[in-house]
């Protein structure tokens, strides 16, 4: 892929895809990870003289307007931490935009509304999507691919635009993509993954894939739950993807013929119902009562899940360990997080949940080798796949 220094951007409309999807509560930003993982690509090419036009997508409006998913909020987050003055567009490749864009001087930026607001960003209509994509290329005379988080989408901002413009990849997508290789090629031993999260059907490809590779895999999480019932073990009310037991114990099958490590829980906190002051136990989680539902790893397993990472070389993590956003069950996921920063090999966490987690919890983020912006394409690079986005820039 094409790097920024092999693009001469000194007076040209270059349009940045750049990943913004950040929570939002009301009109305030609660995790603002992504915009700063954005601003060195945008500041590069507008200290280099660059007319610099940033799109982006804010949630699932699906086609629609709704000003629940305006950029507006992170247009103004933007322009605090790069120090400069940023346009905002109201709409997407309109009147708005045209006079936005063209109103930019060398160096100056603006950020268009939320490409998703167009029902051709996402459309699975090839000729929808294209048109859309064309429209939005007219805006620029270069494309920088720098939205990781989107580039296992095919998306027209994503996949279509790169095809119609001189193209580089971002600082950003770079930096995510040497990280990725480091977990799939030459990967220094033992190598640990930790997965989490609520679904084992959201992980199935990745974990098929990873046991052909890691040394350990740790299953915390509601998708833990699957893999207990798997073996035989009551769950109680915890979450359970009944259709997926099939498949996890032949996971459970492929890791003992590998040799690979599975750990599982083996303590659960078991509270009474899906509450932050809901009162629980902790209970073997081979043994959890019926009128029970798990909400976190227990002591003993964040004990053993520490013991499993301290010597490993190359970590992966990716899902919380249990309900992180409740306080009472975020012990799980601290622990994990703080075995990261205490392991001395390579440190990735996947991006996602895992991300807003170690920055809820107020953990150093520079404890980490590497905190990803993009957990769906992580996943789905760890998983084997080809990512659209990462294709067109490559092209």
């Amino acid at each position: 892929m094409r790097s920024l220094d092999d693009l001469d951007v000194r007076g040209r409309r270059v349009l940045v895809r750049a990943d913004l999807n950040v929570p939002l509560d009301g009109e305030t930003i609660t995790d603002d990870g992504r915009i700063r993982a954005s601003v060195p690509t945008i500041r590069t090419l507008a200290d280099r003289g660059a007319k610099v036009v940033v799109c982006a997508h804010l949630g699932r409006p699906k086609g629609q307007v709704k000003p629940e998913f305006s950029l507006k909020p992170v247009a103004a987050r933007l322009q605090e931490l790069l120090g400069l003055d940023v346009a905002f567009a109201t709409d997407v490749v309109g009147d708005s935009a045209r006079a936005t864009v063209a109103g930019l001087q060398d160096g100056q930026v603006a950020l268009l509304e939320n490409l998703r607001y167009e029902p051709g960003e996402d459309s699975k209509d090839e000729a929808l999507r294209g048109e859309f994509g064309a429209k939005l290329a007219g805006l620029a005379d270069l494309y920088v691919g720098d939205g990781f988080g989107a580039v296992h989408r095919k998306h027209a901002s994503v996949y279509d635009v790169p095809r119609m413009l001189p193209h580089a990849a971002g600082g950003l997508v770079l930096a995510e993509v040497e990280v990725l290789r480091r977990l799939t090629e030459d990967t220094e031993r033992p190598y640990v993954v930790v997965l989490g999260g609520a679904k084992v059907s959201d992980k199935l490809g990745v974990i098929a894939n990873l046991l052909t590779k890691v040394d350990r895999l740790l299953i915390g999480g509601g998708m833990a739950y699957t893999f207990l019932k798997a073996q035989g073990h009551e769950v109680g009310g915890s979450l359970l993807q009944e259709d997926q037991l099939d498949q996890v114990r032949g996971f459970l099958d492929e890791a003992a013929k590998r040799g690979v490590d599975l750990v599982l829980p083996v303590d659960v906190l078991a509270a009474t119902h899906f509450a932050d002051d809901a009162p629980y136990d902790v209970v073997e989680a081979t043994a959890i009562p019926a009128d029970r539902e798990g909400l976190d790893i227990g002591p003993r397993t964040r004990e053993l899940f520490a013991s499993k990472l301290a010597d490993a070389r190359t970590v992966f993590w990716n899902g919380p360990m249990g309900v992180f956003e409740f306080d009472a069950f975020a012990g799980g996921t601290r622990a994990v997080a703080e075995a990261l920063v205490a392991c001395q090999g390579y440190t990735v966490v996947g991006g996602g949940d895992s991300a807003a987690a170690v920055r809820r919890l107020g953990l150093p983020e520079d404890g980490f080798s590497h905190i990803s912006t993009g957990g769906g394409a992580s996943l789905e690079y760890l998983e084997g796949k080809t990512l659209p986005g990462l294709a067109a820039l490559e092209g």
